[in-house]
């Protein structure tokens, strides 16, 4: 009865996850940005007819196809998509469809991309892709759980991969170069395993690509219950579970001289008399337990699906910290060795920046790749579970104006984050000290990419993010001065539906904060709104915010703006070193965004997409600014205890060289 009851609820299982799983969130992807197009571009009209191809080629029996569109360079798009053997059609059709909506979330504007899920892979480029090797990006993915008699295990694992790639290289199935094996490991225990490459790989070049991935699971997943290597022109896998649809599968060859697992010895019998009453008897009791126990399944599936999707994910939050998908950016990984190399063993000479936070290095690796290297100090205020938000959180996202990640390194108590080496400084840096290098046309742009930004985290990535941490520091400056936001540590990631949030916990930095988080703890869109208000003024003044009081006898930038424009004489807050080389209607428009943006009352701040518009369009008409909040005012009033991002717990080097805030994380 027991078995019948495991293997029923077995089976209802595995039809529930094989239904759902096609509607997952990508593994992970891959778009360098090395080459970009723009949103209205020849390329991206080719590459939006490119998808509508491969969709409508979804449902070819082989689960693969490919194509290209355009009739030269640069506008030439290449494309395939490569679905898994065992998965039907159906499933392959959805699983495109997703991927070329999703591939353009998470790679908006850059000319080459792949985008893997479970039961597919969809890869364009702007160079011929067709019959080409391709490992140069590899995906690393495993099992957390450790396996038992590892030595054991090992021999079996490099026994049936060898013999399944063969097989996969040799696949006798049509238009696939795919199969799937298993092996007995133990009496209870099987060896799962799979191997595909692109069917437009010669046989030869197909068993180079699994030939070479093979040997990197010792790298990634030794002692592990699973795991998988992911190249563009191939993968494997293996699990201690069935994780394919052996129906649809080709049938597995069997694993020679190891035993059968045998079937359970048959109850014992009297007559056959005796045996129709225990079978009826079985039937009667088996069945309703059966049934029962898997409508209770299904009802606690549905009912946990739904609070799941109910309740926002917030990684910084304990109560939602749940594992914060670390495991997924494991291919992000680099062993403390490297780092150390690339940064002359974090010498003082490679040092770039200090903050609360650490100490950021540059580094160079072998290949001459330049990074920056976010080093968490072991006193600081970021412990795990900010160092894994900030990882998971960057990981997901993909823009122009956010700072990439290239990986990171969690080995024991060092806790390090690896960026793309940004080569300007931080906005900071040239604001307040370098400001005669910023004119008019260059600080207008850097208003308008920080709101670009600011829009894609609040309405444009698959997740809404609050930054709670906006400021000149943490906006760094690449060689043509475009801005990118960095330093996600401190942020919130919220539902697509989900407006505000509380907190007793405030994080940040005092002269940046919406009066309603410092106060209150109560954070939105509108808190970073309030920031950017904040980093205009200071964009246009080129003054501090924070030690505006000291300097100019005035109570606070905000003020002394608000007095300006009440006034009417705004261009005197401008920059002195501005002079007469400005556009008038464009800087007394920015600094009223800047005041409607810092109004005491949330609802009356504009959202970062009105925003946008504004500083694209002069026919957009703007509001008129009301007075804003003052809560900085009485400098002895009480406020609450904050972890203030900008308190450093070192003792020298001037702030924010690159700061501690270089921050996107590469893709996942």
């Amino acid at each position: 009865m027991s078995a019948l009851i495991i293997s029923t609820y077995f089976c209802f299982f595995y039809i529930l996850c094989f239904s759902t799983r096609i509607r997952s969130d990508p593994l992970y992807h891959y778009c360098p940005n090395t080459t970009t197009y723009s949103p209205n571009s020849t390329y991206r009209s080719n590459l939006n007819q490119l998808f509508l191809t491969l969709s409508s080629n979804a449902t070819r029996e082989n689960g693969f196809y490919n194509d290209m569109v355009g009739r030269g360079p640069p506008n030439t798009v290449y494309g395939l998509f490569l679905c898994r053997g065992d998965v039907n059609t159906d499933a392959c059709q959805q699983c495109v469809e997703n991927a070329t909506t999703e591939v353009l979330q998470l790679c908006p504007e850059e000319k080459r991309a792949t985008i893997w899920y479970d039961y597919c892979m969809l890869r364009y480029s702007n160079e011929s892709i067709f019959s080409r090797v391709e490992q140069s990006f590899i995906v690393y993915l495993y099992n957390m759980e450790n396996i038992t008699e590892p030595n054991r295990f090992r021999q079996l694992l490099g026994e049936t991969m060898n013999e399944i790639a063969s097989e996969a290289v040799n696949s006798n199935l049509p238009g696939k170069k795919f199969a799937t094996k298993i092996a007995n490991f133990t009496e209870f225990e099987r060896l799962y395993t799979l191997a595909q490459c692109t069917p437009d790989l010669t046989s030869g070049d197909c068993d180079i690509c699994l030939r070479n991935a093979i040997p990197r699971l010792r790298t990634c997943c030794d002692n592990k219950k699973g795991g998988r290597v992911i190249v563009e022109s191939c993968n494997i896998r293996y699990e201690t579970y069935p994780f394919f649809n052996s129906t649809l599968a080709p049938a597995p060859s069997p694993t020679p001289n190891i035993p059968p697992i045998q079937p359970p010895p048959p109850l014992p019998s009297t007559t056959s008399q005796g045996n129709g009453r225990i079978s009826k008897q079985v039937i009667a009791i088996v069945v309703p337990v059966a049934v029962s126990f898997v409508l209770f399944f299904i009802i606690g599936c549905c009912f946990l699906k739904r609070r799941t999707r109910k309740k926002p994910y917030d990684a910084v939050s304990e109560e939602n910290d749940k594992g914060n998908e670390i495991s997924s950016v494991e291919s992000l990984q680099f062993d403390l060795n490297t780092i150390a190399l690339a940064t002359n063993n974090f010498s003082a000479d490679n040092k770039v920046g200090e903050g609360g936070f650490g100490s950021v290095y540059k580094g160079t690796f072998i290949n001459g790749k330049e990074i920056a290297v976010k080093r968490l100090s072991k006193s600081s205020g970021q412990g795990a579970k900010e160092f894994k938000n900030e990882v998971v959180l960057v990981a997901k996202l993909q823009h122009r104006n956010l700072v990439r990640l290239l990986g990171f390194c969690f080995e024991g108590e060092e806790k390090i984050l690896v960026y793309e080496y940004v080569p300007n400084k931080s906005l900071d840096y040239f604001l307040f000290e370098k400001r005669q290098v910023l004119d008019w046309s260059k600080r207008y742009k850097i208003i308008g990419g920080i709101a670009r930004g600011l829009v894609y985290l609040h309405e444009d990535s698959r997740l809404r993010i609050i930054h709670r941490d906006l400021k000149a520091s943490n906006i760094l400056l690449d060689g043509d001065m475009n801005p990118k936001i960095s330093d996600f540590g401190m942020a919130r990631i919220f539902g697509v539906d989900q407006s505000q949030g509380n907190t007793s916990r405030i994080v940040g930095t005092y002269g940046y904060m919406s009066p309603e988080y410092a106060m209150h703890g109560q954070f939105s869109v509108k808190s970073d709104v309030f920031s950017f208000g904040i980093l205009i003024l200071e964009i246009i003044s080129g003054r501090k915010n924070s030690s505006f009081y000291q300097s100019d006898g005035a109570e606070d930038l905000i003020s002394y703006a608000w007095k300006l424009w009440r006034d009417n004489r705004p261009l005197e807050l401008m920059d002195l070193t501005l002079q007469n080389a400005y556009a008038r209607n464009e800087v007394i428009r920015c600094i009223q965004i800047g005041l409607l943006c810092v109004q005491e009352d949330a609802d009356e701040r504009p959202n970062m997409a009105s925003i946008l518009l504004t500083l694209n369009s002069y026919s957009a008409t703007l509001a008129v600014p009301r007075q804003p909040a003052f809560f900085l005012r009485s400098r002895t009033r009480s406020l609450p205890k904050v972890q203030d991002s900008d308190k450093s717990t070192s003792s020298s080097t001037a702030f924010s060289i690159n700061e501690a805030s270089i921050s996107e994380l590469y893709p996942r």
